[in-house]
């Protein structure tokens, strides 16, 4: 989808109308475009108009046959840059319902050059993701699909450098977290470790980031067991992909982000049941996310030094698959006692961890679909926020907030130790049965970790789109957005 600014839009476009409550139509300078007739009748049409937030009407204008959206945004009062990302998003998706290819809507400065340009930054990375949908299996109809192909922002006068740099920037952000999501949707079948490799080997390469792949050779010889043992059921051997970005200071010590690979997860021999292994294919949307999210600092020619780890590995019930009681030695020698399969992930990311700590990271940020008990202490709404750095807690909540990737913090403390201590082997990777499971995923990933300022996002409630994120089902790219408004930061 094409976003461009202009001074004027195209004849005939259909416009779209954001409008704060008690505002008048015909006092929004878009509607100075319209021709009188189309004035009168919108005028006419005024009352119909008075939109609650997140309320939308679209009008065909007659003789002319211009196609008018309006999004409530309720009161003025509280507006707010982090909440203009769901209105952009329903204006494209009303679009997209009305099959309007082409739309406009008007375009001002903020009260200042950040204002305006996050503003805008979120404005366009919103509507490239209302333009999403995961079509790549569906045969074509002869209509084709209902996609925009472009919005135009109207503004007063050119140049607009600050919207402009917003607009560029949101486009950058909203396609690389499309291409999370595309990535995440991808049926398991077609979405091997090996194939979850190549990707990232060739996207990097366009980026222009050094990428380099491990095999289970190369792991055995670093003692990856936890990765190598959870893999060891399936067909399709493991990977751990390391992507590096360095455009910092030579000195500046790297953020790494690690993120869970796994491809599938059948939950290996702790089988999961049928209403629970449908959307295990995008198990592994914490790797995709990140990345992404080092591709997305890339093309925004970040002055950074970034690495990713991803560790993939697909987690399958087979004669040679790992067993519930057997005993894992990681990386760093610390030893893994195996109480269910189906807790893979932090198996896979205690490797991950413990490789971060070569680079001497100024920080590790995680993402991981980890646990279920997330998805119950949460809903949809946010994703779980584990760190002992209160400064870090803050900044993320508040990040999350403006780029609508939203976290919530939850408990990590020594206190839940005590629930994962093994019996055979130094740690179980699984606690007590429905009890406080975030948290003591959170807390099996610490103790590979401890010593170095660490972020753990558990992404589970927010893997997919819910009610109310106005996005095609699927996937939801979390959390491209919110790595990537920190590592700018």
């Amino acid at each position: 989808m094409k976003i461009t600014l202009v001074a004027r839009p195209q004849k005939n476009i259909a416009f779209v109308f954001f409008l704060f409550e008690n505002d008048r139509i015909d006092a929004q300078p878009l509607f100075l475009f319209l021709e009188k007739p189309e004035q009168d009748y919108l005028r006419g049409a005024e009352k119909s108009l008075a939109l609650k937030e997140r309320e939308s009407r679209t009008l065909i204008m007659p003789g002319s046959g211009r196609k008018i959206i309006t999004i409530g945004l309720g009161k003025a009062a509280d507006a707010s840059v982090k909440k203009m990302g769901i209105p952009h998003r329903m204006a494209v998706q009303a679009a997209r319902a009305e099959k309007i290819e082409r739309f406009a809507y008007w375009a001002a400065a903020q009260k200042t050059s950040t204002a305006t340009r996050e503003t805008y930054e979120v404005a366009a990375s919103n509507a490239i993701m209302a333009n999403f949908e995961f079509v790549k299996y569906k045969t074509p109809t002869p209509e084709g699909g209902a996609f925009v192909k472009e919005i135009e922002a109207v503004a007063a006068k050119l140049p607009q450098h600050d919207i402009t740099e917003g607009i560029r920037r949101g486009i950058v952000i909203g396609e690389e977290t499309n291409a999370c999501r595309e990535l995440s949707n991808t049926p398991g079948g077609d979405m091997t470790p090996a194939i979850l490799a190549d990707h990232a080997v060739k996207e990097a390469a366009k980026a222009g980031i050094k990428a380099t792949v491990l095999d289970g050779k190369k792991m055995k010889t670093l003692g990856m067991d936890g990765i190598l043992g959870v893999g060891r059921g399936s067909d399709a051997p493991p990977r751990f992909i390391i992507l590096e970005y360095m455009k910092g200071a030579k000195n500046e010590k790297p953020t790494v982000l690690v993120g869970k690979g796994v491809t599938f997860d059948t939950g290996g021999l702790n089988l999961k049941p049928g209403n629970h292994i449908y959307e295990m294919h995008m198990d592994m949307s914490g790797g995709a996310a990140v990345i992404h999210a080092v591709i997305a600092a890339a093309r925004l020619k970040l002055k950074k030094n970034i690495v990713a780890l991803v560790p993939a590995a697909e987690n399958m019930p087979s004669g040679s698959s790992y067993h519930p009681g057997d005993i894992l030695r990681t990386m760093n020698g610390i030893t893994i006692e195996v109480l269910n399969t189906d807790a893979e992930g932090r198996v896979i990311m205690a490797d991950a961890l413990e490789y971060s700590k070569k680079y001497d990271p100024a920080l590790v940020i995680d993402a991981a679909t980890l646990t279920g008990a997330a998805a119950v202490a949460l809903g949809q709404q946010y994703s779980g926020l584990f760190t002992t750095d209160k400064k870090l807690e803050e900044r993320f909540r508040e990040l999350g907030e403006a780029v609508n990737d939203p976290v919530w913090p939850l408990p990590l403390s020594a206190e839940y130790e005590k629930d994962i201590k093994g019996t055979f082997g130094d740690w179980a990777n699984a606690g007590k049965p429905d009890t406080a499971g975030a948290s003591t995923a959170a807390v099996f990933l610490w103790q590979f970790i401890k010593g170095y300022p660490w972020v753990h996002l558990d992404i589970a409630p927010r893997m997919t789109a819910g009610e109310g994120d106005y996005l095609a089902k699927g996937a939801l790219g979390t959390p491209v957005r919110l790595l990537v408004r920190f590592l700018e930061n």
